[in-house]
């Protein structure tokens, strides 16, 4: 597997995923001693009716000397009063394992999707962004399913069964032999059905990833699906991928029914032979009335944890499932390692980059950078162009490290961005994309996201910032022309706003986070002619005194730049002044002359 895809599920066993599960969350098993020790008292407290019913029948309703009254009322007390206790503890069994799996299961989501963050933008790009997010909602569910039912059920039928038998072996080794060897088939049976059970829930998840991958990307390309009228191919994919989980899922219950129904065959096999059995050891002599009874009851309390524990495991087995994709998340390597606070120190200042014999391809494709040598000096500004696919943003992507080159350096002021600590290199080096990512909520909310957190946390302090920088941009003008201004609404992603007003937002939030290096991959080709005037103004603002390096799509911004390169399919070409370049007549200069006869 590439080191940049993103592992499809850990491939652990079921124990060793229960262990690495609970390293992950060690909140899951914080105190588990006392939640056992209450998890056993529960368990007597249910096996008190058997004890009770045995010793009414045997010492008091059938005592030597008669009915004994006075004993039948003491025994029937002291059996409510465990019984009570019983239900406390076993109340509280329930909410200390609440409290622990919602603790631990907060740390695993947590963990989860902290660990995404930290992925390179190539490692994110291998999975649907739909089954991603399923793998820290939907899977972390089924967990939390298990751990907070199954979990429970688990642990109190366990000792429940444990204290049955030895109680039953008390009354009658026997037919507690008996008990054992009919439940020996099952044990035998279960094992190989469980792996088949653990393979089908394995598939459901990742049936139900995909799903949700089909889906998201349907709603969010609601807009073109429209446009080119494949509404129906789309509703096909979506169907095909919502009746591929129902059939995996169908698949998976099937064998699920067809496992408790041989706990329940089982059950009531066991159960009928004990009656027989029973009745003839009572015959005998071998056994009381009151101790056949109680067997009877023991053996309903053994028999019923017994089904239930199917039905557990087939739920641990679904758990395991989500469990392991969430681990496949989390063992993910991240590819761009933070150096963190052993990384060298990169004050702040004017920036110069350097890039040295850098090689780069994505992953499973060709190479698309070889042996780039590129040099933009503290407080220049240099454009890029070349043609569309020549590489031109995978160098912006590069000296912004969201992915490292496959050789070579690239270097921040003469050290190597892989020993600058992300943090500082964050707060020196921004990257604004052509098409700026909006959260759901108003204009002065998305503009905040340039401030860096914590200097600036007070609501009031933060607008007056944004309206600073909004001035200080010289775009006062189309704030106020919005209907609320800041307040103004953008919608989801961004749609109440058009493409030129959403790079308007990104270049105020370039402004605010205040960078020492500005990466910049142009977007005004599709923009109308006054929202064009505002970005070319605010670009005039923003890269006043600042290093620069441009994306560059429109040649005029080549023009003005301090320096030109030039990148064709991969190799930079040429570098030089605009006018350098012009006079050399090569590949610039082609370029030049045909978007010149476009623009006139």
């Amino acid at each position: 597997m590439s080191e940049h895809r993103m592992a499809p599920a850990s491939t652990l066993g079921v124990l060793a995923t229960l262990r690495r599960g609970t390293e992950v969350s060690p909140q899951l098993l914080h105190g588990l001693a006392v939640t056992v020790l209450l998890a056993v008292l529960a368990a007597v407290g249910r096996v008190v009716v058997p004890i009770a019913v045995q010793q009414t029948v045997d010492t008091g309703i059938l005592a030597p000397g008669g009915p004994d009254l006075e004993r039948v009322v003491w025994l029937a007390s002291a059996a409510t009063v465990v019984l009570l206790v019983g239900a406390v503890c076993s109340a509280y069994v329930n909410v200390r394992l609440f409290r622990a799996s919602e603790a631990g299961l907060l740390e695993l989501r947590t963990r989860a999707f902290r660990h995404v963050h930290d992925l390179s933008v190539l490692t994110q790009n291998t999975e649907r962004r739909g089954s991603l997010v399923s793998r820290v909602t939907s899977d972390v569910d089924t967990i939390s399913l298990f751990v907070q039912w199954g979990g429970i059920m688990l642990l109190v039928s366990g000792l429940q069964i444990l204290v049955a038998t030895v109680l039953m072996a008390v009354y009658a080794w026997q037919l507690a032999l008996l008990v054992w060897l009919c439940f020996v088939p099952l044990v035998v049976v279960l094992q190989p059905l469980q792996k088949r059970v653990n393979a089908r829930y394995t598939l459901v998840r990742e049936r139900y990833g995909a799903m949700l991958g089909a889906v998201s990307e349907a709603v969010v390309g609601a807009e073109t699906i429209r446009a080119y009228g494949v509404a129906d191919r789309s509703q096909r994919r979506i169907d095909a991928s919502i009746t591929g989980t129902r059939g995996a899922m169908v698949r998976a219950q099937n064998l699920v029914a067809t496992v408790f129904a041989s706990g329940v065959l089982v059950a009531n096999t066991v159960l009928a032979v004990v009656i027989v059995a029973g009745t003839y050891l009572g015959v005998t002599g071998e056994v009381s009335a009151g101790q056949l009874l109680a067997f009877l009851f023991l053996v309903q309390l053994f028999t019923g944890p017994v089904q239930m524990a199917t039905e557990v495991l087939n739920e641990l087995q679904n758990a395991i499932a989500g469990w392991r994709r969430v681990l496949g998340v989390i063992e993910t390597p991240v590819t761009v390692v933070d150096a963190g606070e052993s990384g060298v120190p990169s004050p702040r200042g004017p920036a110069g980059v350097r890039l040295e014999g850098v090689d780069f391809s994505y992953p499973d494709g060709p190479t698309v950078l070889r042996g780039v040598h590129l040099h933009v000096p503290a407080g220049s500004s240099v454009a890029v162009v070349g043609a569309t696919g020549s590489g031109k943003t995978t160098i912006a992507r590069l000296v912004a490290r969201f992915m490292d080159p496959s050789s070579g350096r690239v270097l921040l002021d003469g050290d190597d961005l892989r020993d600058v600590p992300l943090a500082t290199l964050r707060e020196r080096v921004v990257l604004v994309p052509q098409e700026g990512f909006l959260f759901d909520g108003t204009l002065g909310e998305n503009m905040a996201y340039g401030l860096r957190d914590g200097p600036v946390d007070d609501a009031l302090d933060q607008r007056a910032l944004v309206r600073e920088a909004v001035d200080a941009l010289g775009l006062d003008g189309w704030v106020g022309e919005l209907g609320a201004g800041l307040d103004t609404p953008v919608g989801q992603r961004g749609e109440s706003l058009s493409a030129g007003e959403r790079q308007l937002v990104a270049l105020v939030r370039a402004y605010l986070a205040s960078p020492d290096l500005l990466l910049l991959d142009e977007a005004t080709s599709a923009v109308d002619p006054a929202t064009e005037v505002r970005i070319a103004r605010a670009l005039a603002s923003l890269t006043r005194g600042r290093t620069t390096l441009t994306i560059a799509h429109r040649l005029s911004t080549a023009e003005a730049a301090d320096a030109v390169v030039v990148v064709d399919a991969g190799v930079v070409v040429e570098h030089g002044h605009h006018d350098e370049l012009v006079a050399l007549d090569g590949v610039y200069a082609s370029m030049h002359r045909a978007w010149v006869s476009q623009t006139r």
